[in-house]
C-alpha cells in the first residue's frame, strides 16, 4: 500500500512536544449549553464571539498545535471577516473538524449506540480539506453498565465505523482521529474501567487492521481509565496513570502515530493532574498529550462571563490552562502552586 507522508507530517505536527490539541468541536446545542454557563442565549453571534476570543487569543500557539472545530465553525468568520481556520493557520495551529453526526440507538443491545455520519463523509471532507482542514475526528460511545454493557458485538460495530471513516479520511489526505470513549460517568471500579478500556482498544485496532488504516498517519484519542464518578473510592493521579499506561500496553500497537487524551467529565484541575502523572512515568512507544474541551474552555468561561471588557482577562486563562496542561503533557505540572485551576 502506497503511504501517504503527507499524514504522518500532519501527525508530527499535531504530536509536537509540549502542545496539544483544543477540542472546540461542540455542536451549536452543546456549545449552547458552555453559552448558558456565562447566561448568553444560544445565538449565532454568540458563538462566534465564543470561538473568535478563543481562536484569536494571543501566543495559544505556543501550547496549541491543533484545534477541532465544529461545521459551523470551520466556516465561520471573525468579525474582521477572517475564516476561523486562516486564523489558526496564520498561528502555526492545525485546523481539524468534527465528522460524525452524533449516536443513535443500536437495535436489539439496549442501552448501547453507534455513531452515524459516513453517509457523503468523502465529499464533506473534500469540502472541509478545502477549508484547511488536515485532520477530523469520529467519536464512539462506550457506557459501562454493570456486567452486561459494554457487549462486544457493540464494541465491533462502532468499531467497523470508525474504520470506515478512517479509510475515507485518509484517501482525502486528511489525518483521522479515533475516539472511542468509555464514559466516566457511573458507578464502576477502576478495574472494571480498566477491564473495558482495554478490550474496546483491542477490538478497535484489530478491526483498523484488518481494513489497512494506515495506523502511523492515525491519532487514538482515549479516555483516561478511571473508577466512574459515582464510584465510592475515586481513582488517585498515580492509579489513573498505572491502569491507563498498562491499557495501552496491552492494546495499542506502537506504530500509532499519536495518542491523545479527552478529559470526559473530569474538573480541569483534575485532569490536569491525571495528564501529569501519566507523563511522569516516562517515554512511551507514542507520544502522548491532551486534547480537552470542558477543561479548557470551563476556566476561559469564567473569566470571560460573556461580557466584552472581561475579553483580555478571559484569553489569559485560557493561556494559562494551555501552559498548565502543556507542563502536565511533559509530567512539569505543580499541582500545588496551580492556585488558579478548579
Amino acid at each position: 500500500m502506497k503511504k501517504n507522508t503527507k499524514l504522518y507530517e500532519t501527525v508530527a505536527a499535531l504530536m509536537a512536544s509540549g502542545k496539544g490539541i483544543l477540542a472546540a468541536d461542540e455542536s451549536d446545542a452543546t456549545a449552547g449549553k458552555r453559552l448558558a454557563m456565562v447566561h448568553l442565549p444560544n445565538e449565532p453571534e454568540n458563538r462566534q464571539d465564543f470561538r473568535e476570543i478563543l481562536f484569536t487569543a494571543p501566543d495559544v500557539e505556543k501550547y496549541l498545535s491543533g484545534v477541532i472545530m465544529y461545521d459551523s465553525s470551520i466556516k465561520n468568520f471573525t468579525d474582521d471577516g477572517i475564516p476561523f481556520p486562516d486564523v489558526l493557520l496564520a498561528k502555526g495551529i492545525v485546523p481539524g473538524i468534527k465528522v460524525d453526526l452524533g449516536t443513535v440507538d443500536l437495535h436489539g443491545f439496549k442501552g448501547e449506540v453507534v455513531t452515524e455520519g459516513l453517509d457523503g463523509l468523502a465529499s464533506r471532507l473534500k469540502e472541509y480539506y478545502d477549508l484547511g482542514a488536515r485532520f477530523a475526528k469520529w467519536r464512539a460511545v462506550i457506557t459501562i453498565d454493570e456486567d452486561e454493557i459494554p457487549t462486544d458485538a457493540s464494541i465491533a460495530m462502532n468499531s467497523i465505523l470508525l474504520a470506515r471513516y478512517a479509510q475515507i479520511a485518509q484517501a482525502e489526505g486528511i489525518v483521522p482521529m479515533v475516539e472511542p470513549e468509555v464514559i466516566y460517568a457511573g458507578d464502576h471500579s477502576l478495574e472494571k474501567a480498566e477491564l473495558v478500556t482495554t478490550r474496546t482498544l483491542q477490538i478497535m485496532f484489530q478491526t483498523l487492521m484488518t481494513y489497512k488504516v494506515d495506523l502511523e498517519g492515525l491519532i487514538l484519542k482515549s479516555s483516561m481509565v478511571l473508577a466512574g464518578d459515582m464510584y465510592p473510592e475515586q481513582s488517585t493521579p498515580e492509579q489513573v496513570a498505572n491502569a491507563t499506561l498498562r491499557t495501552f500496553h496491552m492494546s495499542v500497537p506502537h506504530n500509532v502515530g499519536g495518542i491523545v487524551f479527552l478529559s470526559g467529565g473530569q474538573t480541569p484541575k483534575r485532569a490536569t493532574e491525571n495528564l501529569n502523572a501519566i507523563a511522569s512515568l516516562g517515554e512511551q512507544p507514542w507520544p502522548i498529550t491532551f486534547s480537552y474541551s470542558r477543561a479548557i474552555e470551563e476556566p476561559f468561561l469564567q473569566a470571560w462571563g460573556g461580557k466584552p471588557e472581561n475579553i483580555a482577562k478571559a484569553q489569559e486563562m485560557l493561556l494559562y490552562a494551555c501552559e498548565m496542561n502543556s507542563l502536565a503533557s511533559l509530567g512539569r505540572y505543580d499541582s500545588v502552586a496551580d492556585a488558579k485551576l478548579k
